[in-house]
């Protein structure tokens, strides 16, 4: 695997940092991920890989423009970043901004990717209206602080636990109920017993009861994704 490249870019003060992965041949398309409230740790850094493996331009997106000291100094820039709902998708257009930017996605369509709280971010770019062909959210929350009220452009791929205990059903049927209402075209999948984190290996080690790694979900959610970008981005 090539080595990421840092992509350098802004959103109001605050200096952040994107690592992009290119394909070895031509491009497909372009994706951003929005990664967990970890922000770009080697979880995300392995799925850019296998999105530049697939064919793609993959950017990571920033979300703190800082290190992250520790899990629970991640869940409090996390939370102070989605405070406002019109900052953190201002934070979350930048990043789709930067990566439009670049030479390397001169002419292709892109996408966002996202997990757990990136999950959530994806959404809220689909919600707002980004020019984006495909949204994919894996273990993401699904609420949001300020409904889809327009047509919702790209195709949506949900991939959910069922186990989440931070997405309850109420959650995956309210979220259903909101793309239905603006004609969006939407994918879930939902896996039986899966918690939230079930694609990344290190959620077993975090020590805690919401969160754990699934290996049959893992490469089921990545399937959909795949066979999903086939149908929006062929090769």
């Amino acid at each position: 695997m090539t080595a990421l490249e840092p992509v350098g870019y802004a959103h109001a003060d605050t200096a952040l940092t994107g690592w992009l992965a290119r394909p070895a041949g031509s491009a497909r398309g372009a994706f951003v991920i929005f990664p967990t409230i970890a922000n770009a740790n080697a979880h995300m850094q392995r799925r850019a890989q296998m999105l530049a493996a697939a064919g793609f331009v993959a950017m990571i997106a920033d979300f703190y423009g800082e290190p992250i000291r520790d899990f629970a100094h991640a869940g409090s820039l996390g939370g102070e970043l989605r405070k406002d709902v019109d900052h953190f998708r201002a934070r979350l257009s930048a990043a789709i901004a930067a990566l439009r930017a670049h030479d390397a996605t001169t002419g292709l369509q892109l996408g966002a990717a996202g997990y757990c709280m990136g999950g959530q971010a994806a959404l809220e770019m689909a919600r707002v209206g980004e020019d984006l062909a495909l949204v994919a959210s894996f273990h993401g929350l699904l609420t949001t602080d300020r409904r889809a009220h327009a047509a919702v452009r790209p195709r949506l791929l949900v991939c959910h636990g069922d186990s989440d205990p931070l997405v309850p059903r109420r959650d995956v049927q309210a979220f259903w109920e909101e793309m239905d209402a603006v004609g969006a075209n939407w994918h879930f999948h939902a896996y039986a017993g899966v918690r939230h984190g079930f694609t990344d290996p290190e959620s077993d080690t975090r020590g805690l009861p919401a969160i754990g790694y699934d290996a049959s979900a893992d490469r089921q959610s990545w399937a959909a994704f795949m066979h999903l970008c086939d149908e929006v981005f062929p090769a």
